[in-house]
C-alpha cells in the first residue's frame, strides 16, 4: 500500500502530478521537444524571480555540485560547512583536485558573518555555502554571509538550494550569486531525476578560462545547446511533463503562498517538536522544510515502523547526529492540514509506547 511520505526527499509526489507524467514521448531533438524545454525555463525564471541562465542536467543535484567546481574553480575554493551536505560540497571540491579552505561551523548553528569574516583572501576564487542544510534543519541567512565576503573580495558564490527552492523565498536578485543547484525531488514535489542551476555570466565567462571541465556538466556545454531550447545529453522527458505541469500549479498558488504554506507547516512541526521532544537547529534559523527533533528516550525505530503500519513516513537522522535525532520533511504539495494529521498520529503512537 502507498505510503504518504513526510520525508527529507523523496517526497510525496501527488497522484495528479504521476497522471501528468505520462504523456507520449517525444524526440528530444525535435520541435515539440523545443517548445517544452522552453516553456519550463520562461516558467522557472517567473517562479524564482530571476534573470540569471538556466540550465538543466538529467542527474541528482550532487552532479550540478560538481559542475560548479569544475567549470567555476581552477585552484582554490573556500568550503562553509554547517551539516553534511555543506562537507559533501567540500568533499567534492576534494575530489576534483581543488585546494579547499574549510571553513567548519558546529552542527545545529547557522553560519553567521563573525564565521566567515576575515577567511577570505584574493585566492579564492569561489565559496560553497548550503542555504537550508538538510541534515540539521538550519536556514543559514545567505545576505549576511555574502554580504560578509564580498564586503572585501568578490568570489564566485556557489549556493545549494536543493531543500529551499520552491519553499523559500531566496531573493535571487538581492543575492547576486553565480550559481543556484536544486533538483526536483524536494520542494517542487517531483520524482528525482532532474538537476536544475542558475548562472551568472560571470560563472560562464570563468567557466571558458577552467581546463578539464568534462563533459557531461560543462556548463559551456549544457548552455550552448539550452541557447537552442535542446538538452545537451537525453533528458528525462517524462519528468519534464511533471515539471511543466508543477511551475504551473506553483504560479497558480502564487509564490507568495506557498512561502507562507511552508512557514505554516513548519510551525505546526516545530510547536509539537519543542513541547514533546526538542528541536535540533538553533531558533532564530530554524528550517521552513525539514525539522531535525531530538529522539531523547524515544525508540524511533519502534515509534517509525508502527507510523508506516499507518502508511506514514518520515525520515531517520543523517551524518553524525543519526543516532540522537530523526527528520521531518513539510515540504512541496503537502498542507497545513497533512502536517497536523502527522504530529496527531505521532502523538498517538507514542502514547501507545508508553
Amino acid at each position: 500500500m502507498t505510503r504518504r511520505l513526510f520525508t527529507v526527499g523523496p517526497v510525496e509526489v501527488r497522484d495528479e502530478v504521476l497522471e501528468a507524467m505520462k504523456k507520449p514521448m517525444i524526440v528530444h531533438r525535435g520541435k515539440d521537444y523545443t517548445r517544452l524545454q522552453r516553456g519550463i525555463v520562461e516558467k522557472l525564471h517567473k517562479v524564482l524571480d530571476t534573470d540569471l541562465h538556466i540550465l538543466m542536467a538529467p542527474a541528482s543535484a550532487s552532479g550540478l555540485l560538481e559542475s560548479c567546481v569544475r567549470c567555476g574553480v581552477k585552484s582554490k575554493m573556500l568550503g562553509i560547512s554547517n551539516g553534511s551536505f555543506g562537507e559533501r560540497w567540500q568533499t567534492i571540491g576534494l575530489a576534483n583536485g581543488k585546494i579547499v579552505k574549510k571553513i567548519d561551523v558546529p552542527w545545529g548553528r547557522a553560519v553567521r558573518s563573525v564565521d566567515v569574516e576575515g577567511r577570505v583572501d584574493d585566492e579564492v576564487e569561489a565559496i560553497s555555502v548550503v542555504s537550508n542544510e538538510s541534515s540539521t534543519g538550519v536556514l543559514n541567512p545567505l545576505g549576511e554571509i555574502i554580504s560578509t565576503v564580498r564586503s572585501k573580495h568578490d568570489p564566485l558564490v556557489f549556493i545549494d538550494g536543493v531543500t529551499a527552492v520552491g519553499a523559500v523565498d531566496l531573493r535571487l536578485k538581492k543575492l547576486c550569486v553565480d550559481a543556484l543547484v536544486f533538483g526536483t525531488q524536494k520542494a517542487l514535489a517531483l520524482p528525482p531525476g532532474l538537476a536544475i542551476i542558475c548562472v551568472s555570466d560571470r560563472l560562464l565567462e570563468k567557466a571558458g578560462k577552467v581546463e578539464s571541465r568534462g563533459y557531461y556538466f560543462d556548463l559551456l556545454e549544457i548552455k550552448k545547446y539550452a541557447d537552442k531550447d535542446l538538452p545537451l545529453t537525453t533528458p528525462p522527458i517524462s519528468l519534464l511533463y511533471g515539471l511543466d505541469f508543477q511551475l504551473d500549479r506553483m504560479i497558480k498558488e502564487g509564490m507568495p503562498n506557498r512561502y507562507r504554506r511552508h512557514a505554516e507547516m513548519a510551525e505546526v512541526v516545530r510547536s509539537w517538536a519543542s513541547k514533546r521532544l526538542g528541536l535540533y537547529a538553533e531558533d532564530g534559523y530554524r528550517s521552513n522544510t525539514i525539522t531535525v527533533v531530538n529522539k531523547g528516550n524515544l525508540d524511533f525505530e519502534s515509534m517509525h515502523e508502527k507510523l508506516k503500519e499507518r502508511n506514514l513516513e518520515i525520515s531517520a537522522g543523517y551524518g553524525k547526529i543519526k543516532e540522537e535525532t530523526f527528520r521531518i520533511g513539510h515540504m512541496g504539495d503537502l498542507t497545513v492540514e497533512d502536517v497536523r494529521f502527522l504530529v496527531r498520529t505521532i502523538d498517538e503512537i507514542m502514547e501507545a509506547m508508553r
